[in-house]
């Protein structure tokens, strides 16, 4: 498989406007080329890839504050929505339905992505599914100003963003495109599968063949989904969530191990004795080490080991409800899938 990062011109040219007396440029409100630490982190980072700081200075003269974006970073930091009130955005029948077509429409595509990498046709569908709603919303900002805005306006995650915005230039240095065409999530990920720069340059795949990578095409997608659970240590034919059930006293006690509903791992015969059962007749080996997992929903708590696999997902969107998500909806395109069987 040709694995070289290339990608498509990603924005259909629109019809040129009427011709106008040309005005001049204005410039933007927040010009990132003119400011000290801008220029600072050019210089560093162009002798570190010989890149020469002026391009760096140039195109981020492109660039807008986005101020909007600030406000969806923090959204989550002053309201973190609990399982039952995250959940039903993805786990209903619209979002079931979607899978369901979109697996039908890309069934070999995802058949051969599992059969490659060894990720479950309905783990890749389900992630597309909650990414980006089966590829209907990649995402309208543009990533130059997303990435820009976060790397140099967002001091709480700036280190993060910075090194983000690198891994871009790198992107555009190697395939030739304009750095104001990608548009994306508020965060600057990109394409039907969602992919930060950083994750575009190692893990994207070029899964249709045709000597480009572009992860606006739904094979491509599928198959870097695929790669990065692979590469991440996704285990073939290992359970992900296992449903259990506590007591009231038995939760109380092990409320403490909770730390935002994910506990660390022990075996499941360490949780056996502190009165964790199955809720199904699932077989779990003594030593085998799982994580406790607690999701609210409207009637209280429910309750999971979450194994190996569900950490990879993790990998993939650090939040627990994220991969509870991912992993609940596969389940669902499963028993749809088999009822139209």
């Amino acid at each position: 498989m040709n694995t070289r990062f290339f990608l498509l011109p990603l924005l259909v040219c629109l019809a040129s406007p009427p011709l106008i007396a040309a005005k001049p440029k204005a410039t933007p409100a927040n010009d990132y080329s003119q400011r000290a630490e801008v220029q600072a982190w050019a210089t560093a980072f162009g002798a570190k890839e010989s890149i020469d700081p002026g391009f760096l200075l140039d195109t981020l003269k492109s660039a807008r504050t986005e101020s909007r974006i600030i406000e969806l970073m923090d959204a989550p930091v002053k309201a973190p929505p609990l399982w039952f009130e995250y959940a039903p955005r993805f786990l209903n029948q619209g979002r079931i339905n979607g899978g369901v077509d979109f697996w039908a429409t890309n069934e070999a595509a995802l058949a051969r992505a599992q059969a490659y990498f060894g990720v479950p046709a309905e783990i890749v569908a389900a992630i597309i599914g909650i990414e980006t709603h089966y590829g209907r919303n990649v995402g309208s900002f543009r990533v130059l100003d997303a990435l820009a805005t976060l790397a140099f306006d967002y001091p709480r995650r700036a280190d993060y963003f910075r090194g983000e915005l690198e891994e871009f230039f790198l992107l555009i240095l190697d395939n030739g495109f304009a750095p104001t065409t990608p548009k994306g999530s508020f965060a600057g990920a990109m394409g039907i599968s969602q992919f930060m720069p950083r994750s575009y340059r190692h893990y994207a795949v070029d899964f249709d063949g045709d000597g480009r990578i572009d992860l606006w095409q739904v094979p491509d997608a599928i198959g870097s989904a695929a790669f990065y659970l692979k590469e991440h240590g996704w285990q073939i034919g290992a359970p992900i969530l296992t449903p259990v059930q506590l007591s009231a006293e038995t939760a109380a006690t092990l409320a403490p191990l909770l730390s935002s509903s994910l506990s660390d791992p022990q075996s499941w015969k360490q949780w056996r004795s502190l009165g964790v059962n199955l809720a199904g007749h699932a077989i779990i080996g003594d030593d085998t080490a799982v994580s406790l997992l607690a999701l609210d929903a409207d009637t209280g708590p429910v309750y999971f080991l979450a194994h190996d696999n569900f950490r990879v997902i993790l990998r993939y969107n650090r939040s627990r409800l994220y991969a509870a998500a991912v992993t609940l909806l596969a389940e669902e395109l499963i028993k749809v899938r088999d009822k139209q069987r």
